[in-house]
């Protein structure tokens, strides 16, 4: 009978085997992009055959299912502490600056995550409802947050807070996406097109804001 200290050791050397599986696994989608990913080449790499991977991962879309959640619950994290109800007196225009700051710095920085999570570089490949839930919570977050400026009256009401969050995101996703296919060797600040950020979130502010709230008279979207 194996005791419940052996069982613990046993299932910690495992998902520390897990994670450094995973962490070969995103470096080298890094190198070679999110379909170069290679059983092989992890087997390689760790000094394995390939058919003890199976052990961990039945299959390569679950290694990409695994690391999809990874991605999903890194880039959550990282946009946390900008998902509390907003602040008194914080503007829209604010409050997108620092969210589309963290957003879009967490993807340049993570540019294969970036790829699996935001694209769809593998064929078949369908994330699973628990890889993909970090992702639905980061996106309920972020629309919570819309809908409590929104009531402040620093938003449009003739808009849901749906509509905006989408809008939102393609513009941030536009960002990342012509960052890291264009010039993906710089950083966030220094970026071609992530320095663009702050006029972009003005035009983005000046079509969505009410505008008695960002310094304007005209009422016509509120009638």
């Amino acid at each position: 009978m194996i005791s419940s200290t052996a069982q613990d050791r046993r299932h910690r050397r495992r998902q520390e085997t897990i994670e450094e599986v995973l962490d070969v696994a995103v470096a080298i989608m890094a190198e070679h992009g999110v379909a170069g990913l290679s059983i092989g080449e992890i087997a390689r790499r760790l000094g394995i055959r390939p058919p003890s991977l199976y052990v961990y991962f039945p299959s390569k879309h679950a290694l990409y299912d695994a690391l999809f959640e990874r991605g999903a619950r890194s880039v959550l994290a990282a946009l946390s502490p900008l998902q509390e109800p907003p602040p008194d007196g914080l503007s829209l225009e604010e409050y997108l600056r620092r969210s589309g700051a963290a957003f879009i710095r967490w993807s340049v920085e993570n540019p294969a995550y970036s790829q699996l999570l935001f694209w769809r570089p593998v064929p078949g490949f369908t994330p699973s409802p628990a890889a993909y839930a970090p992702a639905t919570q980061l996106v309920e977050r972020n629309q919570a947050c819309i809908a409590a400026l929104q009531r402040r009256g620093a938003v449009r009401s003739d808009v849901d807070a749906a509509t905006v969050h989408r809008d939102w995101t393609i513009l941030v996703s536009g960002v990342v996406s012509q960052q890291l296919a264009n010039a993906p060797s710089e950083s966030f600040e220094e970026g071609r097109f992530t320095r663009a950020l702050d006029s972009l979130v003005a035009m983005f502010v000046r079509h969505y804001a009410r505008p008695a709230a960002h310094g304007g008279t005209d009422r016509a979207h509120d009638r």
